[in-house]
């Protein structure tokens, strides 16, 4: 087929034909990936000048493991570090698809030559991995504070889906790649890619990179150096290739391979901070829903570090990430549109995976996701018995506050007495462990702190090194 594809009125799509090919979770996990590494697209071409980039910006969806908090619509989180985020708009989506699936996964954000953005994603909703679908999701937006434009652009005509879409800016060209991951006539996922300059009609497909195996989640790191990167998902892992052109066919794989468990959807994102620095995030499916991030300082050597997940704290629920760079005004304006969350998460100082919780009214640590995710939510407000400490409000039990008793943790009903009040109140302080992060001292048992132990929560006096760790939080999202 030759010539540009044009978008029909969207309707019904056939189906594949019952066990024509195995599910994505059956052959590689689960969902696919987005992102646009931090001098990607723009650093091809001259595009519309805007101020230096000074934050980030995170697209996601939300799943948490018994489903509680699936949501496919589009949800943002900002950072300025790029490494701790903070969701916006509460935690629920900006933007939600009405046609097609009417839901998504897998979004995208970049921001194009005139320097607006263009939101792409998956047409797919929830986990059926056979859905078939030749389009994607597109909206246009001046400031990801409205998006406008819906529509869903069409990108082949074959019997299979489009999972996980990104663009990036083919300087040679004067048009956009979009690569997204389709089973062709090969029989297996292959990294397929379509050009086009206004996101509504899309050129002829080609095969961008088929490495003979099944390849899904790709993303682009444009112009590196002289180097194009390309990383993808490989049997659960996360592996580069690389070329010297954008030309389909030009890449071939380098890297070697990282994962955590069952890992997919790749993100390149280089720091905004610390000059040659990259990071690589990557989502789990075993164990669903973990963001885990690596970090080189050479793309070029194709070697990467596991973070220590004391450093990074990704958005509550949030599945298949996309990061890209915003100016400090964008990030300001980001936060007056949406706002902040109305609720913290506290994250273990020496378990990082885990988060404190309730469970049976008794506080605890526990891995990160679980669910009733709304156990690990807490509105920190004045406390009960002195309004310069802290109190813990459930948020999923707001009657319910956390208070010590016997010096154990539990969650209890405020019966309004100044027992209650006082065994509820605690001193917020600098971080035992490390300053930076927070301890919280009793308030009528002063020299008892709250720690884990056993990863159930309690009051105790602090003094060794391990106990002060214990008695170590991150306030945090």
């Amino acid at each position: 087929m030759t010539g540009p594809l044009h978008v029909p009125p969207p309707g019904p799509l056939p189906g594949p034909p019952p066990g024509s090919r195995p599910s994505r979770r059956s052959f590689l996990g689960l969902a696919a990936t987005v992102p646009l590494a931090a001098t990607g697209a723009l650093a091809l071409g001259a595009g519309t000048a805007h101020a230096a980039d000074a934050a980030y910006v995170m697209g996601y969806f939300t799943e948490s493991p018994d489903m509680l908090a699936a949501d496919y619509g589009l949800h943002l989180a900002v950072s300025t570090d790029g490494l701790q985020w903070t969701p916006l708009n509460q935690n629920a989506p900006v933007a939600t698809p009405t046609a097609g699936s009417l839901g998504l996964r897998d979004p995208f954000i970049l921001r194009k030559q005139d320097g607006t953005f263009v939101v792409l994603a998956t047409d797919l909703k929830g986990t059926d991995w056979s859905y078939v679908s030749q389009y994607i999701h597109v909206w246009d937006s001046a400031d990801l504070r409205t998006f406008t434009g819906y529509r869903r652009m069409r990108l082949h005509d074959m019997n299979t889906h489009s999972w996980a879409p990104e663009a990036y800016w083919d300087a040679g060209r004067r048009q956009y790649g979009v690569i997204y991951s389709a089973v062709n006539s090969s029989g297996h996922n292959v990294i397929m890619v379509n050009y086009t300059t206004d996101f509504a009609t899309a050129s002829a497909p080609q095969v961008f990179f088929d490495p003979g195996y099944d390849v899904i989640d790709g993303d682009l790191a444009v112009g590196v150096g002289g180097v194009n990167y390309l990383y993808f998902k490989k049997n659960s892992t996360l592996v580069g290739a690389r070329s010297s052109s954008l030309e389909p066919g030009s890449f071939t794989e380098f890297s070697t391979a990282v994962a955590h468990g069952g890992t997919e959807a790749p993100t390149l994102v280089k720091s905004l901070a610390a000059n040659g620095v990259w990071y690589l995030w990557g989502d789990t499916w075993s164990p669903n829903g973990v963001f885990y991030a690596w970090q080189t300082s050479s793309l070029a050597a194709g070697t990467w570090t596991a973070l220590d997940q004391r450093t990074y704290t990704q958005p509550l629920n949030s599945k298949h990430l996309t990061i890209h760079p915003i100016t400090s005004a964008e990030y300001t304006n980001l936060i007056a549109k949406w706002g902040t969350p109305a609720w913290n998460r506290l994250k273990s100082y020496n378990y990082p995976a885990r988060y404190v919780r309730h469970s049976d009214y008794t506080a605890r640590i526990d891995p990160y996701a679980f669910d009733p995710y709304p156990d690990s939510q807490w509105k920190l407000v004045p406390g009960l018995a002195d309004s310069t400490g802290v109190s813990f409000q459930s948020v999923n039990y707001p009657t319910r506050y956390l208070r010590h008793y016997d010096y154990a943790l539990r969650l209890d009903v405020n019966d309004g007495t100044s027992v209650f009040a006082a065994d509820a109140t605690f001193r917020r302080t600098a971080g035992l462990a490390n300053s930076a992060w927070a301890s919280f001292r009793s308030y009528n048992n002063p020299t008892r702190y709250i720690r884990h132990s056993d990863y159930v929560l309690r009051i105790d006096p602090v003094s060794t090194a391990t106990e002060q760790q214990d008695a170590t939080f991150s306030v945090g999202y």
